[in-house]
């Protein structure tokens, strides 16, 4: 199995690469956000890789970091999720964007990635709930505040301020982790005027 590749960007078509390792071209399958990150032709590459086997043809995912390939493969433990809606998801939410949609039980988030629909944007969210601080690359207490926020027995002024910083236009991710961060500086008391204020601080800087 290949597991990594490094060699030369050859050239980026509209959903894959070609690696140029030592004269031998490979064809590797990427996200929209990790195309989007990528060197220019001609440059350098290194990039983690996933390998499926089937039985007509072998096909390569490559990702910017182990991360985002644990993701590849969390995702895919959901019934209907394969390799495919997986990338989809990954062209539209960051690491971080999804560990927050789950969290939140947000499956509209979700859904904003094309060719999910609701059903399987619930199964997402439902399914991944509880593997969500694994793969997340945010902290336990942001995590927990998205999950709290999302059960409802967060303080109000946290949920408040969250909300507020939704509607200024922030994603919930980091609309929570910016109210973690104020809630760690004012405490659990703070009202939501604070937290926001804090939390746009926080944004800004």
């Amino acid at each position: 199995m290949i597991g990594k590749l490094t060699g030369i960007l050859d050239s980026i078509g509209e959903e894959h690469i070609i690696v140029d390792v030592q004269g031998v071209g490979y064809q590797v399958h990427c996200s929209v956000r990790t195309l989007n990150g990528l060197p220019l032709a001609g440059e350098a590459i290194s990039m983690v890789i996933e390998t499926h086997v089937r039985e007509t043809e072998i096909k390569l995912f490559g990702f910017s970091t182990e991360l985002e390939r644990d993701w590849f493969n969390l995702l895919q433990s959901v019934q209907g999720v394969g390799a495919k809606v997986a990338l989809a998801v990954q062209s539209t939410l960051s690491a971080g964007e999804l560990a927050s949609a789950i969290a939140l039980q947000d499956k509209a988030m979700i859904t904003r990635a094309p060719g999910i629909g609701p059903k399987v944007g619930q199964r997402i969210v439902a399914e991944l709930k509880d593997k969500v601080p694994a793969y997340s690359g945010s902290s336990a207490q942001e995590l927990g505040l998205a999950s709290d926020i999302g059960d409802g027995i967060a303080p109000t002024s946290a949920s408040d301020a969250v909300s507020v910083l939704g509607n200024l236009g922030y994603s919930s991710d980091q609309a929570a982790r910016a109210v973690s961060v104020a809630l760690r500086k004012a405490g659990e008391d703070a009202d939501s005027a604070q937290l926001i204020r804090l939390g746009l601080k926080e944004l800004a800087s």
